[in-house]
């Protein structure tokens, strides 16, 4: 698992994965055993943890997040490994194809192609328009990102938006590019989701506010840390359906032949108290639309 255990979105992730788990017949401590590694953000504990994992030959590995399964793949190339919130698993050589994976690696990709036209069209029920759409990532904790942008640029002109990729390198980066971003009334910021972001979000959050940017961000936390709207996969979800596969894998079943599924439930989180410091509208066909409304 990425991030730390004091945190309370990995901490729901995990449980709802136990418990799905348990309903399967596998209960941590009697019929199975679960060894829990919490990795932060750094690739080099990942590593690290990966090995330590590996030499235990567990009937299954379980990962969450792309360093996590690159540093699994790295180190356990026999045994089967499931796993949740990747973006790219073809892309990033995981995996041969969705339908078939082939080899010891499976599991659930959090990206969608439909996603890139939703975040348009969220973006565009806002008032005043947005007509220039920042993309920030991080090339070094986001290879995945050409996949994410490039639907985007396509489906852009059908909402009149020019589309900016924004690369930031390190956290000095994140000020300045945003300033930048901002320097246009009509813009507005995409933010991708990585390691970098999620770990840096209040930073983020922070200069997007001080510049007055209107912001979509994928992860709910996003949003409910003070961010005006996200929309993205249901990270809870995905950790219940891993745990059907960990279920058909530990009862015989070959990873290579279960395929790889993209996200089937998404949440859109809308925070009218930072639109209201921003100065937007946001359209109330759109916030009748929302799971979860910030007053």
């Amino acid at each position: 698992m990425p991030g730390s255990e004091s945190d309370t979105n990995r901490r729901q992730r995990l449980a709802a994965f136990r418990e799905a788990l348990a309903r399967a017949g596998w209960a941590d401590g009697t019929s199975i055993r679960i060894e829990v590694r919490w990795g932060g953000e750094d690739a080099a504990t990942f590593a690290s943890m990966a090995t330590e994992l590996a030499a235990l030959n567990p009937a299954v590995l379980f990962c969450d997040g792309t360093p996590a399964l690159q540093a699994l793949k790295d180190k356990a190339t026999s045994i089967p490994i499931v796993f949740v919130a990747v973006l790219d698993p073809i892309g990033q050589g995981f995996a041969k194809s969705l339908a078939r994976p082939g080899g010891n690696i499976t599991g659930f990709s959090a990206f969608d192609p439909s996603l890139s036209g939703k975040w348009l069209e969220f973006l565009a029920q806002i008032t005043p328009p947005i007509r220039r759409l920042a993309i920030l990532y991080n090339p070094a904790t986001a290879p995945y990102a050409a996949a994410m942008i490039d639907p985007i640029v396509e489906a852009a002109p059908h909402f009149s938006v020019t589309v900016q990729s924004l690369a930031v390198d390190g956290v000095s980066d994140i000020e300045t590019g945003i300033a930048e971003a901002a320097r246009s009334p009509d813009a507005g910021l995409l933010v991708l989701p990585s390691t970098f972001t999620v770990s840096h979000r209040a930073r983020i959050i922070d200069a997007v506010a001080k510049n007055r940017l209107p912001a979509i961000y994928f992860f709910t936390y996003f949003a409910t840390d003070g961010g005006l709207m996200s929309y993205g996969n249901n990270a809870v979800d995905q950790h219940r359906r891993a745990a059907g596969y960990i279920d058909r894998i530990i009862k015989g079943e070959n990873p290579g032949t279960l395929p790889i599924q993209r996200p089937v439930k998404f949440d859109l989180v809308i925070n009218l108290k930072t639109a209201k410091a921003l100065g937007v509208t946001i359209a109330p066909s759109l916030i009748a639309l929302a799971d979860e409304v910030i007053e």
